[in-house]
């Protein structure tokens, strides 16, 4: 059953983190989704909330109220555009991904090797995914901890997150302190994939903020994949230094 409301209230990306995260731990509530320049979130749940409990989770500020109810009676049925609708917000992080690597084949298909290559991608890799979370320093944090396990523990974490990928990319692209980096990849990029195998495992459906909040990702098995092949790399790249 997906229910459609609107929610005023909300200012910015850390305001609409904060929503999500409060709805989406209500029991009975599958999905949540809010659209912050319409003021409005789509909601599925297995059967009808109280609209006083719905406001009763969120802050004074913000209020709610319903618009329309729309009934999905065969959810096989719907799959295929739930499916076409997560392609289509997942565009932008494949676009991402492409550009890189056209970009890091440019730059060494002559005479660059494979070390070179991955220290390129992951170097530009984070530059860029660390550009957009500078977009909203501020509503980042709130989307982050939503999933990653540290930044739940020490909220100061996801303030510092982008500070700390746009260094680590620094330091491939200049070749500066690569084994300290590539370990630092390891231990950042290993609890975040963590947090992402454990909210895919419990089929929640929350917002990526791999790419800020700039950008409505779905959290998908695309964000487990793009982790894991920057975890393999770095993984790779020390047995290599220490061996």
């Amino acid at each position: 059953m997906t229910h459609t409301y609107s929610i005023t209230g909300m200012t910015c990306g850390g305001c609409v983190a904060s929503v999500e995260e409060k709805l989406s731990k209500i029991t009975g509530i599958t999905s949540v989704s809010i659209d912050l320049a319409k003021a409005e979130g789509i909601i599925d749940m297995t059967s009808h909330i109280p609209l006083s409990q719905l406001q009763e989770v969120l802050q004074p500020k913000y209020e709610i109220t319903e618009k329309d109810i729309t009934v999905t009676q065969n959810p096989k049925e719907a799959l295929p555009l739930e499916d076409a609708s997560k392609l289509a917000q997942l565009k932008p992080l494949f676009l991402i991904l492409g550009y890189l690597s056209v970009a890091v084949v440019l730059l060494n298909y002559k005479d660059g090797s494979l070390n070179d290559a991955m220290l390129d991608f992951m170097g530009l890799f984070y530059i860029v995914f660390s550009f957009f979370k500078f977009l909203d320093l501020k509503g980042f944090p709130e989307s982050f901890r939503m999933y990653d396990p540290l930044a739940k523990v020490i909220p100061v974490y996801g303030s510092i997150y982008p500070f700390m990928e746009a260094i680590l990319g620094l330091l491939f692209l200049m070749r500066i302190q690569i084994p300290l980096a590539l370990m630092v990849t390891v231990i950042i990029l290993g609890v975040t994939t963590v947090g992402v195998t454990k909210t895919l495992l419990d089929k929640k459906s929350i917002r990526c903020a791999c790419l800020g909040t700039a950008l409505k990702l779905p959290m998908t098995e695309a964000t487990f994949i793009e982790n894991a092949i920057m975890l393999v790399m770095a993984i790779v790249m020390l047995i290599q230094i220490y061996s």
